[in-house]
């Protein structure tokens, strides 16, 4: 893998970087906190349903 360590690709990408605004933030920490709670619903489902199904409920 070719992976370039020029000094000046860097700063052209940190150049062309922005910080986001506080509603581009917050819509993005309320996608990724949904995202995060979808995830540990399923594995809570999941879960609960592998315990019934052994028995180790």
């Amino acid at each position: 893998m070719n992976v370039p360590y020029d000094l000046t690709s860097y700063v052209r990408v940190l150049k062309m970087a922005t910080t986001p605004t506080k509603e581009e933030f917050w819509q993005v920490s309320k996608i990724a906190g949904a995202g995060i709670l979808l995830v540990g619903f399923l594995g809570f489902i999941i879960g609960v349903t592998m315990g019934l199904l052994t028995g180790g409920l």
